[in-house]
């Protein structure tokens, strides 16, 4: 069979071609939730950078799914598909297609390697709080949100360069509402068997080993938390991570549910569950973020005698990191690391 140029392949997204009302009403739907996840994600990042009280590593972090994993995700693709819903033509091309798969599949990437990051930052907040100002820095900060946009650009571009490799005989339909890349190798006419394992190797250490490591920090959180005495302060420790939580649950719920579902005969089913995972998970972001979490009214854990007091808390709900570190006095023959709170002395 003769191979085909890339350069002169035109993919047909099929959507759900079979089903043109319930394409008009995907429009409508998808356009709406669209515009609430660019409003809801730009209005959360002005408000990050503008409220001095959220210029934390957690809202930095936070800030980050936003921008990468949400708008730059969400635009990916869906300004394209509203496009193709209203047209009979459902046409892109193979550059278009391999920009749209691979900006998609990188900040997909990302998110993963995000979110396992975030679990350190809890994990520090929780275990280490009186180290943690000192660690969790901005240049920090800066360097593992940089780590995990370099790891998914390069798993993307990993799998992204393997793909278009591929020739091509003619076979150009995709079942689906974008360039998925499963289904864009599966239309090459040669073995993909190293294409399907790069992807599975992919989906192993980009989805599971951040779930693995998100798994074990929260083990040592809850070791934590449950040496606490109070109620009120395991109430507090627990809420400074209910967002993180709420978006892992969300973020790994919908993705397992995908993967572990039994396989319907109508691909409609599936593309639409696809669907929402696109939509639906990036508008939830916002509200999800606006919970309350008391990071600031993170524990003050005095070592006495091996037991965890928490019953002290901060003065101010917005006391920053640097303001934080100032109120310790480092003891004499102590690691310059650790950082012991002061007792004021007794009026005499």
């Amino acid at each position: 069979m003769e191979r085909t140029n890339w350069t002169e392949i035109e993919f047909i997204l099929q959507g759900l071609s079979e089903y043109p009302r319930a394409e008009k009403f995907l429009f409508v739907m998808c356009l709406v939730m669209y515009l609430v996840t660019l409003l809801g994600n730009s209005t959360f990042i002005v408000l990050t950078l503008l409220d001095a009280c959220l210029h934390t590593p957690m809202y930095f972090f936070l800030g980050n799914l936003s921008f990468l994993g949400k708008i730059w995700y969400t635009s990916s693709f869906i300004p394209s598909m509203l496009i193709h819903f209203l047209s009979e033509k459902k046409t892109i091309s193979f550059t278009r297609c391999v920009v749209q798969m691979s900006v998609s599949y990188t900040m997909g990437s990302t998110e993963c390697v995000l979110l396992a990051v975030m679990a350190y930052d809890r994990y520090m907040a929780i275990c280490n709080p009186l180290r943690y100002p000192i660690i969790m820095g901005k240049a920090l900060c800066i360097q593992m949100a940089a780590l995990s946009w370099g790891l998914g650009f390069l798993n993307s571009l990993t799998e992204t360069v393997l793909a278009i490799r591929l020739p091509f005989c003619g076979k150009n339909v995709i079942n689906h509402f974008v360039c998925e890349i499963l289904a864009f190798v599966k239309l090459a006419c040669t073995d993909i068997s190293l294409n399907e394992i790069i992807i599975m190797l992919g989906n192993v250490i980009f989805l599971f080993s951040p779930l693995l490591l998100i798994c074990i920090s929260y083990i040592f959180i809850l070791s934590t938390v449950l040496r606490i005495n109070s109620a009120e302060g395991r109430k507090k420790a627990f809420s400074t991570c209910s967002v993180h939580l709420t978006v892992v649950i969300v973020f790994y719920g919908t993705i397992l549910f995908m993967y572990m579902k039994p396989k319907s005969k109508d691909s409609a089913f599936d593309k639409l569950i696809a669907l929402f995972y696109g939509i639906v998970t990036p508008m939830l972001n916002p509200i999800i973020y606006s919970l309350r979490n008391t990071e600031h009214d993170v524990l003050e854990p005095v070592r006495n005698k091996g037991e965890v007091n928490a019953e002290e808390q901060l003065s101010s709900p917005c006391q920053s990191p640097r303001s934080m570190k100032g109120a310790y006095t480092q003891e004499e023959g102590v690691d310059p690391s650790t950082w012991m709170r002061t007792t004021p002395a007794k009026k005499s």
